[in-house]
């Protein structure tokens, strides 16, 4: 169940921390309300809000009040700094596929689902002959995920195995970010979860990727934002566009996955790399 997960430990409350001025290609990054509007009559249309997203069929009143309250929202989200409980409270609506793709795009004038399943296919075979190149523990790791690849006919698997892979590349935990348990291991997810800062986690009934999972969701703060969701790729699409709705900084620990699905990806703030992925753009460029 979405936000299941107990509260934090105080000494947990430390969460991914918010970014003050635009740095990862935001077009949109402090909008001003709009004109015609006053903070009374959009907190006015935020409880209206928490109505509409009781409805059925009720998507286009909610895109349509989402993107009017966007100015509003985002300079709460911004100068405030709201808890993740406090958001979830307050935009419900903001905690769905529909609208994390819309966010994004308001805040910064590029679509995010289609564009990172378009651009990560369009990698996958560069990304694959550059993490094979690589020897050591590295092709090690990759190997035992790779495997899986030769094997899937669904286009999802592959772009799974390619992202986990990509982690491990850069010298990430994958297993940090993405989290993995099998159904027997409900208390041990839980447990484990709600001291988690942020994450992907996946419930499957055996170890095997190419099985579908039972449940994808998303964890933020110890607190499940997402679930059901109906890939790996989706929920690293979702993930990152929350990131960016939300005004955090990327996950510790994975600075360089999250680089790379900004700069070489999406092509967000392209034009300033770590050498780290500067390198690895230079690698996929040379193999094309």
């Amino acid at each position: 169940m979405v936000n299941s997960f107990k509260h934090k430990s105080p000494e947990d409350t430390h969460p991914a921390k918010n970014i003050k001025k635009a740095r990862r290609g935001e077009a949109n990054h402090y909008p001003s309300q709009p004109s015609s509007e006053t903070p009374e009559s959009l907190e006015q249309d935020r409880t209206s809000l928490l109505t509409e997203i009781k409805k059925r069929n009720n998507e286009k009143s909610i895109r349509e009040k989402m993107a009017k309250t966007f100015g509003y929202r985002r300079q709460e989200v911004v100068d405030q700094k709201p808890s993740i409980e406090d958001i979830m409270a307050r935009w419900p609506a903001l905690f769905q596929m529909e609208e994390i793709n819309a966010e994004f795009l308001r805040v910064t004038a590029v679509p995010l689902q289609a564009r990172f399943m378009a651009q990560l296919d369009r990698y996958s075979t560069q990304l694959l002959q550059v993490i094979r190149k690589k020897g050591g523990a590295t092709r090690e790791k990759t190997a035992k995920i790779l495997q899986f690849l030769d094997q899937a006919a669904d286009v999802d698997i592959k772009r799974e195995c390619v992202l986990k892979s990509l982690a491990i590349y850069l010298g990430e935990r994958v297993e940090d970010l993405i989290k993995e348990f099998l159904v027997s291991q409900g208390d041990q997810a839980e447990q484990e979860l709600q001291s988690t800062i942020m994450a992907i986690f996946i419930i499957r009934e055996d170890k095997s990727l190419l099985h579908k999972p039972k449940d994808i969701g998303i964890v933020i703060d110890g607190v499940e934002v997402l679930n059901e969701l109906p890939s790996v790729p989706a929920a690293v699409a979702m993930l990152f566009g929350l990131i960016y709705a939300l005004n955090m900084e990327y996950p510790k620990g994975f600075k360089f996955t999250f680089e790379a699905i900004q700069k070489i990806l999406m092509e967000l703030g392209s034009n300033k790399m770590s050498s780290k992925i500067n390198r690895l753009s230079s690698e996929l460029h040379d193999w094309k």
